[in-house]
């Protein structure tokens, strides 16, 4: 059977191949005679799962020693409270809004610090830009500074982080990557802080990645619960308390898959940024040259995993919809919030699927001459 095109924003498309070796070893993992859902994360079998999971994943985005890489659960939405528990100090944090998720990011954090500073923000614009790092009003002192480097709903994507030391601050910077996390490689010597659900491009949902330099560990609120508390699930190898087991392990083959990728001679994270790059380009250049379909975002911050678009005539919204459906073009409805369409184009998605939609685009187009 031939499979749909998932463009879901999350839960979103696994690699096939993936799925079909989590299916082969469903019931009985590498002769165990237990599936990895049945094990105890603390036997030998599920440890040796873990350890080539983060092994592989430090390998594919080149973290370095003096970064902690944390298997958690509370996905980015719950790490929006856990961030500040552990670095705020109760103190002064500063926030760079360009979109609905630095906007959950900042509600949240205020719940938990003295002061949060709103140091820039794109909302006059309808969240279609990215403020210029230099004229960010950043606060002197500042525990972090936070940015959702891709905004999965509007559509925004950094295509570089912000180097705050240029810009004077010593504040680490915090960075929500769940979106495009694995699509293009990390300046780890501007990151303090990385973290993001796995379910839009490393594997399913219930597994949250957190990647921290070790000396913001170890500074958490009296109020932080044991469990979020990175200090103590560092300590414990992220098996303080039962971690999301099948989650990792899914994830874990996907980094495994995500290693095993070639492009124009490229491997691994420089192979999927180059597919990435096309797959892209392919469909805003289809949306940029018709006179039905419309991208709002600035040019110079589209994202290259999240892709909205507007019909000009939302009458036909339904009836695109309905036959995208038909061609196997699944999940392109954007979010409530936005309205019109979203294709998500994780690395999971193939560029046949891209180009499988563009050519429904067209053919779209054409029937509403």
């Amino acid at each position: 059977m031939t499979r749909p095109y998932n463009f879901s924003a999350g839960p979103a498309a696994i690699p096939e191949e993936v799925l079909r070796q989590a299916a082969d070893e469903m019931l009985d993992w590498h002769g165990s005679g237990m599936s990895v859902m049945e094990m105890s994360h603390r036997g030998k079998e599920f440890i040796s799962v873990y350890e080539q999971a983060e092994a592989d994943l430090r390998e594919l985005l080149s973290v370095p020693a003096h970064f902690k890489i944390l298997f958690m659960q509370g996905g980015g939405l719950g790490e929006n409270a856990i961030v500040p528990l552990n670095l705020s100090r109760a103190g002064t944090t500063d926030f760079v809004v360009t979109g609905s998720w630095s906007q959950k990011s900042v509600k949240e954090a205020r719940k938990y610090c003295s002061t949060v500073n709103v140091v820039a923000s794109n909302e006059a614009d309808g969240h279609h830009s990215i403020p210029a790092p230099a004229t960010w009003k950043l606060s002197r002192g500042a525990s972090y500074l936070h940015i959702c480097s891709n905004e999965t709903i509007h559509g925004v994507e950094f295509q570089e982080l912000p180097d705050l030391k240029a810009l004077g601050s010593d504040a680490p910077l915090v960075v929500d990557f769940s979106s495009h996390v694995a699509s293009r490689p990390v300046d780890w010597s501007r990151v303090g802080l990385a973290f993001g659900g796995a379910q839009k491009n490393l594997g399913p949902a219930g597994l949250t990645l957190v990647v921290v330099r070790e000396d913001l560990i170890g500074h958490a609120l009296p109020a932080c619960p044991s469990a979020f508390d990175y200090r103590l699930v560092a300590d414990n190898g992220s098996m303080y308390n039962t971690p999301p087991t099948w989650g990792i392990y899914v994830a874990g083959l996907t980094f495994q898959w995500l290693k095993r990728q070639t492009e124009g001679g490229r491997t691994g994270i420089a192979a999927l940024e180059a597919r990435n790059i096309a797959k892209a380009k392919l469909l805003y250049d289809a949306i940029d040259a018709s006179q039905l379909y419309l991208n709002p975002i600035d040019p110079s911050c589209r994202s290259r995993m999240n892709v909205p678009f507007l019909l000009r005539d939302e009458s036909r919204n339904e009836a695109f919809l309905s036959g995208a459906k038909a061609r196997g073009l699944l999940q392109l409805k954007g979010h409530k919030s936005v309205g019109g369409m979203r294709a998500s184009i994780y690395n999971a998605m193939p560029l046949a699927g891209v180009e499988a939609l563009v050519d429904y685009l067209h053919d779209f187009e054409k029937t509403q001459a």
